[in-house]
This record gives C-alpha cells, sequence and structure tokens, in this order.
C-alpha cells in the first residue's frame, strides 16, 4: 500500500468503530454519518492506491462507479449507494429524517453497518 493510501483505511475503521459504539448507545443518527463517512473514505483511499484521482465528492454511487470503471468492484449495489447517499446531507443538518420514508432506527443502521463493513473488507484487502 502507497504511504499517501494508508491514513484513509485507517480513518474509515475509526468511523465503523464508532459506529458500533454510537448503535450501542442509540444514537443513530450520528451512527449513520459515520457509517456514510467511513463508506467514503474507503473508496478515496482505493481511488487514491489505483491513481484513477481522488474526487471533491461525497457521492458514494460516483465513487463506486469510478471504481468500477477502472476494475475494482467496491461490493456495494446501485440500491445501497442510494441509501448511503441519501444519509449524506440529511444526517449533517435537521431538515427532516436522515431517509426519506422513516426515522432512523436500529434496523437502518444494522443494514448500513453490513454495507459499510462488506465494503471496507472488499477495499482493504484490494489495496493491502
Amino acid at each position: 500500500m502507497k504511504k499517501e493510501t494508508a491514513q484513509w483505511p485507517s480513518y474509515a475503521f475509526e468511523n465503523i468503530e464508532v459506529s458500533r459504539l454510537l448503535l450501542s448507545s442509540g444514537f443513530f443518527n450520528p451512527c449513520l454519518q459515520n457509517l456514510q463517512q467511513a463508506i467514503e473514505k474507503t473508496l478515496k483511499a482505493a481511488m487514491i492506491e489505483r491513481e484513477v484521482g481522488l474526487r471533491k465528492s461525497h457521492s458514494i454511487q460516483e465513487l463506486s462507479n469510478i471504481l468500477k470503471a477502472d476494475g475494482l468492484d467496491p461490493k456495494i449495489s446501485k440500491d445501497e449507494c442510494e441509501l448511503i447517499d441519501s444519509i449524506y446531507i440529511s444526517s449533517k443538518y435537521p431538515v427532516g429524517s436522515v431517509l426519506p420514508d422513516f426515522e432512523p432506527d436500529e434496523s437502518i443502521c444494522k443494514d448500513c453497518m453490513r454495507i459499510g463493513e462488506r465494503v471496507y473488507d472488499s477495499i482493504a484487502g484490494a489495496i493491502d
């Protein structure tokens, strides 16, 4: 792994671990926010490592598409990208719920945790 890549997965892992703590404490909104950040940082780590150019984007779908075009499957579906993308702005500011149709709860946090862990594991294994 390149030196400039190394810190990104470390920060992503911290976001996942913080998400676990927040979930166990019932803080669902910041749990989701940290999971979104973990996935974004993980995808950006792969972009740096593969030298496809770092994008100043928070769109998981866009970042995932760039990696797929470069031959790396980050193991996240289009529907999962849409879910995680729906979290970004809404989890930072109180403009309604994080998710369009319902308030965040333990179930959606656990679903997003599985997505985040899968993406992290697939990318970490590919760039080690």
